[in-house]
């Protein structure tokens, strides 16, 4: 009995030596089911540096600015600029568009942010050309006028005459209505010489103009030459464009042969007693020599 339980046990150590080798055989061999590492694997030599290319690199381009920031830029600049450049930069807004804006509309148009600067929104809204009706800025000009008919209407009531610099501003083309008004002989365009400003007069005659008695003296003893030549030469003195030009006429007359003297007006002959009549029926022809017969 002692023999065969030793034999037993022999057995079982014979088995646990062969599972603890079939254990180490196993961990020694890779399985093929699972991947390899990366450091397990034989490592390829490294590639040789490469020589540099013979032809010249172009430089690279240099570096610019997006259009967002050049725009974030450019609201910056504005923003810190003095408050008169800020007001010109709204009031020609203003005039151009001929809107009434909020100042939001303001700010995304021109990048002038009224509501953060209260100095800017308080100067513009106390400004002649601003009107402000408590959420909108309009521009504001002197005399509000729309159209030619407007105009012409403002006009014939202002019979002492208005400034053309006053109508520049009331309307985009007031300056080409103000020339066809002109040219339909509608209004009077003149120049003031001390001022060096048109002023626009109606031309009505309906309209009475009341003259002051100095200026009817003045006008009345201003003795003007007899040649027309003469006229021209005073108007050009006086910095104004005549209409016409004399001395150059007389020289193309003279060039062309044309200027003739004065014909003579041919007497009228009359009847006399040895006139021999031949128109016996017309007496209405006969009553001069009837009145010198008797």
């Amino acid at each position: 009995m002692a023999l065969q339980q030793q034999l037993d046990k022999f057995k079982q150590q014979q088995e646990k030596c062969q599972s603890t080798l079939s254990s180490i055989a196993n961990r020694a061999a890779p399985s093929k089911s699972t991947p390899l590492k990366p450091s397990s694997l034989p490592q390829k030599p490294s590639p040789l540096p490469q020589k540099p290319s013979p032809l010249p690199q172009k430089p690279s381009p240099a570096t610019k600015f997006s259009g967002d920031t050049e725009r974030l830029q450019q609201i910056n600049s504005i923003r810190k600029s003095p408050v008169g450049a800020q007001m010109k930069r709204v009031l020609d807004l203003l005039l151009e568009t001929r809107q009434a804006l909020t100042p939001e509309q303001i700010n995304e148009a021109c990048y002038v942010d009224l509501n953060a600067n209260k100095l800017v929104f308080d100067s513009l809204r106390k400004n002649v050309k601003v009107n402000y009706d408590g959420k909108r800025f309009s521009y504001k000009s002197k005399h509000d006028v729309k159209d030619k008919n407007e105009l012409l209407h403002l006009i014939r009531k202002s019979v002492e005459g208005i400034a053309v610099v006053d109508l520049k501003d009331a309307y985009p083309s007031v300056l080409e209505d103000l020339q066809e008004l002109k040219t339909a002989c509608q209004v009077w365009l003149l120049s003031n010489f001390d001022s060096q400003e048109d002023i626009v007069y109606p031309n009505d005659p309906k309209i009475t103009i009341k003259v002051d008695d100095d200026i009817k003296l003045l006008f009345r003893s201003i003795e003007l030459p007899r040649d027309m030549v003469d006229i021209e030469k005073d108007l050009q003195k006086n910095g104004m464009k005549p209409a016409t030009n004399t001395a150059k006429r007389k020289a193309m007359a003279q060039i062309d042969g044309i200027i003739r003297s004065k014909p003579k007006t041919k007497k009228k002959r009359e009847l006399s007693k040895r006139t021999k009549l031949t128109n016996a029926h017309l007496p209405e022809l006969f009553r001069n020599l009837n009145g010198s017969d008797s």
